[in-house]
């Protein structure tokens, strides 16, 4: 799972990625800067203690920074639009606007608006999406008043990038416009960077970081507020000095953490987890995800040998203390290949090979 942070200059959006990600090196020539990212998990805590297993393996997602999106001259509006291809490629936008103050941080355009700036963006990536659908449409009417084998495919086709058309020029994203999981088959292949799934950032003074963000976005999944140089200090501080920042800031965790969350659930991912003497580890899976798939995601040959799915969930593990007690609760079930797995569940695969 990759995600890409996308946002107007002066935004904080690298400050946030840095935050994010630990990386501190400038980016590279390409304007573009990539940084694995380990999705924080407190079962994997609460079962390495259990456990005692050589390593713990969380689950990870890429983050991607771009250059910042900017209509104030054209060289900045085509360097944003120079990495559309490698935004195409995420699975997931985060956009982060400025709501801060700070004299001597430049404001984009001279202001500081949160909803301008964001509303700027989102219509720059519907504008993106609707020269692609127009393209596509022109295309799909001259081919169809010729005769050929793919006539019925290519007017399902049009109707589908007519009904996109009329959203994007509505102001509204591509994903309005699929409604079923053909749809999204169909335009796969065009990677509309207003189909994925989008987190707003707001970024605000530290002093409120707590409180509920100043603007709620249309059509995203989810807006959070945070002070992302805050965020960047925070990451930088060891453990015990950070829980003493965070509640002087009145959180619970890292905005940071729970971003990386946020992001993990909008592109509809779980994980199923799997402990041993060697690691204890989550594996991420989509949501609705069967049992013998899931296999395959630790090994092909035991989805190929799959034979039943021993399975407990963390919360009954946790209640009842180890597996021998989950056992002796009833709490460990047989589950078969057509199982749909859930968020938490500690599964032990048994195959034959």
């Amino acid at each position: 799972m990759r995600i890409a942070f996308v946002g107007p200059p002066q935004s904080g959006k690298t400050t946030l990625f840095r935050a994010v990600t630990g990386q501190t090196a400038p980016p590279p020539a390409t304007g573009e800067h990539l940084a694995v990212v380990k999705v924080p998990d407190e079962r994997l805590l609460w079962l390495e203690k259990l456990y005692k297993p050589r390593k713990r393996v969380e689950a990870t997602i890429e983050c991607l920074d771009v250059p910042g999106f900017s209509h104030e001259t054209p060289t900045l509006q085509a360097e944003f639009r120079k990495s559309l291809p490698s935004i195409r490629k995420c699975e997931a936008l985060v956009a982060v606007v400025r709501a801060f103050d700070n004299p001597a941080v430049p404001a984009y355009r001279g202001r500081i608006d949160a909803a301008a700036d964001l509303a700027e963006l989102l219509t720059e990536l519907i504008f993106c999406d609707l020269e692609t659908v127009t393209v596509r449409i022109e295309r799909l009417e001259k081919s169809l008043k010729k005769p050929t084998r793919h006539h019925e495919q290519e007017k399902r086709e049009l109707e589908l990038m007519l009904r996109c058309q009329a959203e994007l020029e509505a102001g509204r994203p591509v994903a309005a416009a699929i409604h079923s999981e053909e749809d999204r088959k169909a335009v796969a292949s065009y990677a509309f960077v207003t189909e994925l799934p989008l987190i707003v950032v707001v970024n605000v003074n530290e002093d409120r970081a707590a409180a509920p963000p100043p603007l709620q976005a249309p059509h995203a999944r989810a807006t959070i507020a945070l002070c992302a140089e805050t965020e960047e200090q925070i990451a930088e501080l060891d453990a015990a000095d950070r829980v003493a920042f965070l509640r002087d800031l009145g959180v619970d965790e890292p905005a940071r953490d729970r971003l990386i969350r946020c992001c993990y659930e909008a592109v509809g991912l779980i994980s199923f987890l799997t402990v041993g003497e060697d690691e204890v580890r989550a594996w991420p899976i989509r949501r609705g995800t069967e049992a013998v798939e899931a296999a395959s995601k630790i090994h092909t040959d035991i989805a190929r040998g799959f034979i039943k799915a021993e399975t407990v969930s963390y919360e009954d593990l946790r209640a009842a203390g180890d597996i021998k007690a989950a056992r002796a609760a009833g709490k460990v079930r047989l589950e078969g290949k057509n199982y749909v797995v859930r968020d938490g569940d500690i599964i032990n695969f048994k195959f034959n090979l």
